[in-house]
């Protein structure tokens, strides 16, 4: 954003990102109306949402301004770079550049094959997740320039990931054909069925699982015996695994 802007000019901005997500969630309007709009909250060189394909593995650019080769990295390379891992941790905060630690972003190829020839200095990374916890992809974010600190559009990202999340969950943004799961309901489970696969994925018990989800052990077995069969699959072991497919995990 321009320097000077005052508090009440972020918030209308940030208004205004949550108003063009939400056209970009119903299908009245592209998602590169999103990152039209967020470039008022943060002024960029290059900017992408990018959907993630748990079935290809791989993310889809659904609007982006960066290069051929940088977005060709995001889709088919980002997910196997050292600095994803951080990324889809347990914070799930943004990261961005100026805090990255040298070490990652030695080792990172994005960085040193992709940003570092843009001459990019600052900007952040981050990932996305439905309300269910399936991870659905990211927010791509780059400038030239550094911002000034403290930057208050760290703080607006932040609360705009919701409706972010919900603009690349949207059907407009999901995978086409028939193999392709229900962008809210993945395999015609439940919500609550969706939860309990998620746990699944981090090898608790049933009573483990009940407990977090304040149900009987014995409410958690049916659960788990209902996603078998709508999933047609012979244990939890393959339902954890097809959850992972789906980028479905438990919250911490």
């Amino acid at each position: 954003m321009a320097a000077g802007r005052n508090t009440a000019d972020m918030l209308d901005a940030a208004v205004h990102v949550r108003e063009a997500a939400r056209n970009a969630t119903s299908g009245a309007t592209g998602v590169d109306t999103v990152l039209a709009a967020l470039s008022e909250v943060m002024a960029y060189d290059h900017a992408s949402l990018a959907r993630w394909d748990p079935l290809r593995r791989r993310h889809t650019t659904l609007a982006g301004s960066y290069p051929d080769d940088a977005t060709a990295y995001i889709e088919n390379r980002l997910h196997r770079d050292p600095v994803f891992a951080v990324l889809r941790g347990p914070a799930r905060d943004g990261l961005w550049l100026r805090d990255v630690p040298g070490q990652l972003l030695a080792a990172s190829p994005g960085f040193q094959e992709v940003l570092r020839p843009l001459g990019v200095e600052d900007g952040v990374a981050q990932c996305l997740f439905a309300v269910d916890g399936r991870y659905v992809g990211m927010l791509n974010v780059s400038t030239r320039r550094p911002r000034r600190t403290p930057d208050p559009a760290r703080a607006v990202v932040t609360l705009l990931t919701e409706a972010l999340a919900a603009a690349l969950d949207s059907p407009a943004g999901a995978p086409s054909g028939r193999d392709a799961p229900h962008p809210r309901r993945p395999g015609g489970l439940s919500p609550r069925e969706l939860q309990v696969l998620a746990e699944l994925t981090t090898g608790r018990t049933n009573r483990e699982i009940a407990e977090r989800l304040h149900v009987t052990p014995r409410t958690v077995g049916t659960h788990i015996e209902h996603i078998l069969a709508k999933l047609d699959l012979p244990n939890r072991a393959a339902a954890a695994a097809r959850a992972a497919a789906w980028g479905i995990e438990a919250r911490h």
